[in-house]
């Protein structure tokens, strides 16, 4: 499967995904830039990586979400192409309209950096299947405005239809995060946005390959 990173000024965790990406899949990710109005339709998987876009000026991933590029990944997801958003790509989707509810400053209003706890509540999604439902994941979190929130008619609607992919689990919710949520996925189940970072435990050099079935369910390589 082909994928593809997008690269936009503050963002810093590019290099990591496209390691990520390129280890699991054999395959170098395509990159994207900020002007970029179409993003070819041979790709499967868009990434938006972590960081600081625009310095987090305004809201995190407010000005992102405004790119030229933007526009580009929401057709390629209307088209049905999977699309990832960690941290900052978290925010830039849910700033997008792509997925609902709001990331706001951290509980403790401190910037996190830190080792959780992650379980896997939706094992049926395209990012997921490499998992079992229940599964408790190590993964690494490094964000300020990670504390996800949404009102009671929206929250009743990701739970009861599966939206709630991930959750901080046992007692590990690094930033007060609404019934502990740390990662929802869209109604069509294409797009999915988490504050954890993945990518950087998805080998035995990182001290563990706990994030790495999320790759390999998302680029489809699940043997590997």
């Amino acid at each position: 499967m082909k994928s593809a990173v997008l690269q936009l000024p503050g963002l810093n965790r590019d290099r990591d995904m496209i390691a990520a990406l390129t280890k699991i899949s054999g395959k170098a990710p395509l990159t994207v830039w900020q002007t970029e109005t179409e993003i070819p339709e041979s790709v499967d998987l868009i990434v938006i990586p972590g960081g600081f876009s625009y310095g987090d000026y305004l809201r995190c991933g407010a000005i992102a979400a405004r790119m030229p590029v933007m526009q580009a990944v929401k057709a390629a997801a209307e088209r049905g192409t999977k699309v990832l958003g960690v941290c900052n790509g978290f925010q830039i989707l849910v700033e997008a309209g792509m997925l609902p509810g709001a990331l706001m400053r951290n509980a403790s209003l401190k910037f996190v950096c830190k080792e959780i706890k992650l379980e896997v509540v939706n094992a049926e999604t395209d990012f997921t299947r490499a998992y079992s439902k229940g599964q408790i994941l190590r993964c690494p979190v490094a964000h300020h405005d990670g504390n996800y929130f949404a009102d009671d008619k929206t929250l009743k609607r990701l739970e009861d239809n599966g939206q709630v992919v991930f959750r901080y689990a046992e007692g590990t919710n690094p930033n007060g995060s609404i019934h502990d949520i740390a990662g929802v996925i869209n109604a069509r189940g294409n797009v999915l946005g988490m504050m954890p970072h993945p990518e950087n435990l998805i080998e035995a050099a990182h001290g563990g390959s706990d994030g790495r079935g999320l790759f390999a369910s998302a680029l489809d390589v699940i043997a590997a």
